[in-house]
């Protein structure tokens, strides 16, 4: 491929990402039904700690578009596109069927006083607290993880690790949509591997 390539894939990236997330958004402003609380008592015990918000936002798009870099045909980057939107789709549906919210007085735990709060702050001002289960941010790591495994090996998995303990330490989510947004991204890839 050539860097004209590279740079067209990498534009159509960064579209696709900002459309992405307005699917996201709609969901929270749109619940058709009463949105639920999945939490445990073991989400209790999970620490408080805002500086894994640079972990949450600023590994997860560089590896997201790190993709472009290992793509090698404008083939496999269509390709890769219909199983981000195969699992936009699947996400979507959970957010409208079975709304989960965090806890508000997870929000109140944010005083602002560092950096990594204020941040934060930042970040929950867009993203709200519903759209919870399962967590998108670990589905996507994991869709990106398995498609990143062939060039990377096993270590394209502490990806999915690092995003779902960031999503655990910012009490962005609760510890049950962890692991199934991990399940979704994993699914996702099986069933995109069984399209034509």
């Amino acid at each position: 491929m050539t860097p004209i390539d590279y740079s067209v894939h990498l534009i159509l990236s960064v579209f696709i990402i900002i459309g992405v997330y307005q699917c996201y958004f709609w969901c929270q402003r749109n619940m058709v039904v009463k949105p639920r609380d999945l939490g445990i008592y073991v989400d209790a015990w999970i620490p408080y700690w805002p500086s894994w918000v640079w972990i949450y936002s600023f590994l997860y798009y560089p590896v997201i578009l790190y993709l472009n870099l290992v793509v090698e045909s404008s083939h496999q980057f269509t390709q890769l596109v219909i199983s981000y939107v195969l699992l936009l789709t699947l996400q979507t549906a959970f957010f409208l069927a079975f709304p989960v919210v965090t806890p508000e007085k997870w929000r109140t735990r944010n005083t602002g006083r560092t950096v990594s709060e204020r941040f934060l702050a930042y970040v929950q001002k867009f993203d709200g607290r519903a759209n919870c289960f399962p967590s998108m941010h670990c589905s996507v790591a994991m869709l990106t993880a398995l498609h990143l495994s062939p060039y990377l090996g096993p270590g394209a998995y502490a990806f999915p690790l690092l995003i779902g303990l960031s999503s655990l330490f910012t009490k962005q989510h609760f510890l049950v949509d962890v692991p199934a947004g991990v399940a979704l991204g994993w699914g996702t890839f099986e069933l995109f591997k069984l399209l034509p």
